[in-house]
């Protein structure tokens, strides 16, 4: 079935994944005086640029009612990306340089040793529309549209993800809107988007989130059709350690795709659009997701746990290297289905061995041997030969710089790489009956 949560792209033939057919995108925007331009979205001639990790502080890194400090000190300057990689010359990782079963045992190495342990943040009410001035729209869909805003007693900006209540209610996702606010109040993570507060009045729900300006992996991996070896291992590194950090919670997410990865203006991975993430400790069998992301434990309606995000990520890796899906076929989601039962995987030649078994490691329809659902947990998927450079505490702390710089002006509200919208012309702040106010009882 199609995806069914907020601000969901559709594989369509509009929008293929197969190896030749790439549909051209537009210019990224223009270059900054602080971000590396972009000669035609070839990211492999990015990675000689030896770009730099701005440490600054981020414009979103702060709560919209505190005052922004000034500051006058120049960025520092990280290690490249070079550095996740041995120097052992023998490596040749690289060297072409996205119904039932038991609860599963979580053996991994969390990316932050404190993770189960962070305070739930405070943030039903918090704001109200009044706080904030009303830039542009990032981003539409079924149940409204995410707007750009500015906090007046900051200045910095923020995303207002708007939603109304009559479409959740009358798309029956009343569950998922609410496990979305839930899951992301939880989390607080440096490769998660961060959920600042929320409120709701007779007609909308809003939730205020960081401002991510870089733009969508989606569109960056549309325009360099296919990415090297290691700058489809670097995102895929964030993306463990941000899954490990979830699973460490029993969140499983269940929606990874490039177009939920979102790039800072660092170029670091920003996961956002929790719609379909969900407490669950043990199994649950809601049908969700994407088709060409679905497990086929999912697809066949059967219970299943956090191991449907490891085969996620296998699908992710796979796009990442090949430019398309696995199991894509001509769009039609019955089709993907039919394909992800076969379970038959047809590895191009330029992908290296090393990805090709832990591929084929983590897309495959048996549990006991699915890498993440085994007992390592984690640790078996982070310790396989392709993340054999990785050094995986120096990249939870973004000390290392990412291959790809977003050429956007930070902090500045630079929405240049996001798609321009007609804005909302019903007016924010309606008061009057709610009839579906006590169904979103957080907000």
């Amino acid at each position: 079935m199609p995806s069914l949560g907020f601000l969901k792209k559709k594989r369509t033939k509009e929008q293929p994944t197969a190896p030749d057919r790439f549909p051209g995108n537009k210019s990224a925007g223009p270059s900054s005086p602080t971000s590396p331009t972009v000669d035609g979205g070839a990211i492999d001639r990015v990675l000689t640029k030896n770009s730099a990790l701005n440490k600054g502080p981020d414009s979103i890194g702060a709560d919209p009612d505190t005052v922004a400090p000034t500051s006058n000190a120049s960025p520092a300057h990280a290690p490249t990306v070079q550095s996740m990689l041995n120097t052992n010359p023998s490596s040749q990782n690289d060297s072409g340089y996205s119904s039932h079963d038991g609860s599963v045992q979580q053996g991994g190495a969390t990316s932050d040793p404190k993770a189960t342990q962070n305070a739930t943040r405070e943030t039903k009410g918090k704001y109200t529309l009044t706080d904030f001035n009303i830039q542009r729209t990032l981003g539409t869909g079924s149940f409204g549209r995410v707007h750009l805003v500015q906090s007046k007693h900051n200045q910095r900006f923020y995303a207002v993800k708007v939603l109304k209540k009559a479409q959740v209610v009358k798309m029956k996702q009343v569950e998922h809107t609410n496990d979305e606010r839930r899951m992301l109040q939880r989390c607080k993570h440096p490769f998660l988007v961060t959920l600042w507060g929320t409120w709701q009045d007779s007609k909308n729900l809003y939730m205020v989130m960081d401002f991510i300006e870089g733009g969508e992996l989606f569109s960056l991996l549309r325009k360099s059709q296919r990415f090297p070896n290691p700058v489809a291992k670097f995102y895929a590194a964030e993306v463990t350690l941000a899954l490990d950090y979830l699973h460490s919670m029993n969140i499983i997410y269940r929606d990874l795709k490039p177009e939920n990865l979102l790039l800072d203006r660092h170029g670091h991975i920003k996961i956002t659009d929790f719609g379909f993430a969900k407490d669950v400790p043990d199994i649950t069998w809601t049908l969700c997701g994407t088709p060409d992301y679905l497990a086929p434990e999912v697809v066949s309606s059967k219970g299943y746990n956090k191991s449907v995000d490891w085969w996620s990520l296998g699908i992710l890796i796979f796009e990442m290297l090949a430019g398309f899906t696995p199991f894509w076929d001509s769009g039609s989601p019955l089709k993907i289905y039919e394909n992800i039962l076969k379970g038959r995987v047809k590895y191009p030649p330029y992908i290296h061995p090393d990805a090709v078994d832990l591929l084929s490691k983590l897309i495959t329809a048996d549990l006991t041997k699915r890498l993440g659902n085994l007992h390592g947990g984690s640790r078996d998927v982070m310790t396989h030969n392709w993340f054999a450079e990785v050094t995986w505490e120096r990249l939870a702390k973004k000390d290392i710089d990412a291959p790809y710089v977003p050429p956007v002006k930070g902090g500045a509200g630079d929405a240049s790489l996001f798609d321009k919208y007609p804005e909302e012309t019903e007016a924010y702040g309606n008061t009057g009956p709610d009839e579906h106010g006590k169904l979103f009882p957080d907000f």
